[in-house]
């Protein structure tokens, strides 16, 4: 497998990415964002939509793959729905390419307030990001057990 670098085609980070959520007043456009970030993860190979690689808990299918480099843990993602994806390409942007001690101490939780995610997400989609938040922390506290 080649090292990951950007868990997205493209290289917008987290800062960027709030910014861009505050120029769209109207949420049909926030969604369409979404999936257009969700369109521009790099995609999973086949072999990686595997069971051990899905995520429990999220209505959708959702599979997160992760590699550790230099220290940093690289992420990333999939999913079967359209706005789910760009959920992933928004958590995969907050946690990929940092340290495990940086993934368990960052607040998403602000992030997603920033961007107005938390009032807009229908249950089951919280709660499938909170699944996957969920597991990309865990995979991070493993690693600072490892190490």
């Amino acid at each position: 497998m080649a090292p990951m670098t950007h868990p997205l085609k493209i290289d917008s980070d987290i800062d960027e990415i709030i910014e861009n959520f505050s120029f769209l007043d109207d949420w049909e456009d926030r969604y369409g964002y979404l999936i257009e970030l969700g369109n521009a993860l790099v995609p999973l190979t086949e072999d990686e939509h595997s069971d051990s690689n899905k995520v429990q808990g999220c209505v959708s299918q959702v599979w997160l793959v992760h590699q550790t480099i230099d220290g940093k843990i690289h992420f990333r993602g999939a999913s079967d729905a359209h706005i789910v994806r760009g959920l992933v390409a928004i958590a995969l942007t907050i946690f990929s390419g940092k340290t495990p001690e940086q993934i368990t101490e960052a607040d998403e939780q602000q992030v997603f307030r920033e961007i107005g995610l938390a009032e807009h997400l229908t249950p089951q989609r919280a709660n499938g990001l909170k699944s996957m938040v969920g597991r990309i922390k865990s995979i991070a506290n493993l690693a600072a057990v490892q190490s």
